[in-house]
């Protein structure tokens, strides 16, 4: 039995909830169980300067914790003056998985900043990004077509993420903090709508692998993301 007496292949409770930044162009309060990340989505009206003159968007993400997200306060990386290598990651991959389902030729020359703050972390912080980051987004390209900024939706599908992973008693869906501590093996699985791969992150760390253990997470991660796209159209409907 799983920590939260959840079965194998079951999620934690998710929630998303659009519109809650009062400044933002597009926001979602996205909550996977105990884990809290506001995402929101800021226009500007400009490329970055190495796209300029292209005539095609961009569409990146940032990534931070609050310092009390954890059970020990962490010193905000402001301070530091650099980012941490699993931030810059962490805020790669949700910028990639974003992208992979916008037409940026569509959004013309702009920059859409995909802000990811996580309040509260417990376990799955980038997985949660990513599928609140979709809402955010969402709800930013409906307020420039709103506008008329933009004549058609440039989102060609849906994106979602979901961790899974390898303990003692088999392969498990959306792990939590103790589950990921102490998991052989922790992945995460990035897929559109259409159930396409967009990323795959997969680490060993108490034991290898197998192939078939890697099929065995990959089903559990589509059924999750099938419920999470489900709850995302839910959420924009």
């Amino acid at each position: 039995m799983r920590p939260s007496k959840r079965a194998a292949d079951e999620m934690r409770e998710v929630s998303l909830e659009r519109n809650v930044a009062r400044y933002a162009e597009g926001s979602c309060l996205v909550k996977f169980g105990e884990t809290q990340v506001l995402c929101t989505a800021s226009l500007e009206d400009k490329p970055p300067q190495w796209l300029r003159g292209q005539g095609r968007g961009w569409v990146t993400a940032e990534y931070s914790m609050l310092p009390r997200a954890t059970q020990t306060r962490t010193r905000r990386e402001s301070t530091s003056g650099k980012q941490s290598g699993r931030t810059q990651e962490i805020q790669r991959l949700i910028g990639r998985s974003l992208r992979s389902v916008v037409d940026l030729q569509a959004i013309g020359e702009r920059q859409i900043v995909v802000d990811c703050d996580v309040l509260q972390a417990d376990g799955g912080t980038r997985t949660a990004a990513i599928t609140g980051g979709w809402v955010a987004l969402h709800e930013c390209l409906k307020w420039m077509r709103g506008r008329s900024m933009i004549r058609d939706m440039p989102l060609r599908d849906h994106v979602a993420a979901v961790s899974c992973g390898i303990g003692i008693n088999g392969s498990i869906l959306d792990l939590d903090y103790i589950e990921d501590s102490a998991a052989h093996t922790d992945a995460n699985f990035v897929l559109t709508g259409a159930g396409n791969l967009v990323e795959v992150q997969a680490t060993a760390e108490g034991a290898t692998f197998s192939e078939e253990q890697l099929g065995e997470m990959l089903k559990l991660a589509r059924k999750g993301i099938g419920e999470l796209v489900a709850l995302q159209k839910l959420t924009i409907a």
